[in-house]
């Protein structure tokens, strides 16, 4: 499972309807909910932008809670007319959603042959 991922547009590249920054959220190194508090409020923050990039790039352990709740937040920011984008989501979030079968619905960039 290993190699380079393909990056998508990031902050610096995608540009919200209105023309603004989107908002940035970084993901932190311990995504597992147990550890990482401040995530949901976050992502709470983020909520109402239209344009949103998550940079997974930090990201060495996830948990199954933090991916659903992921999921969740791309959904309704997607209902909401929004967009959510991927920063270098790491390798570690790449195999968990894999096992998941997240990959889809959280819109991870494929990642490039090894």
């Amino acid at each position: 499972m290993g190699g380079k991922r393909a990056a998508k547009p990031d902050a610096a590249t995608v540009a919200a309807p209105d023309g603004d920054t989107p908002a940035l959220v970084a993901l932190p190194a311990d995504c597992r909910m147990s550890a990482q508090g401040g995530l949901m409020a976050e992502l709470l923050r983020a909520l109402d932008e239209r344009a949103i990039v998550l940079d997974g790039q930090a990201v060495e352990r996830i948990d199954t809670a933090a991916l659903q709740l992921l999921a969740l937040f791309r959904r309704e920011v997607v209902t909401r007319g929004g967009a959510v984008h991927w920063r270098e989501p790491s390798e570690a979030l790449h195999d968990a959603a894999g096992l998941l079968g997240l990959t889809t619905l959280l819109d991870l960039p494929a990642g490039e042959p090894a």
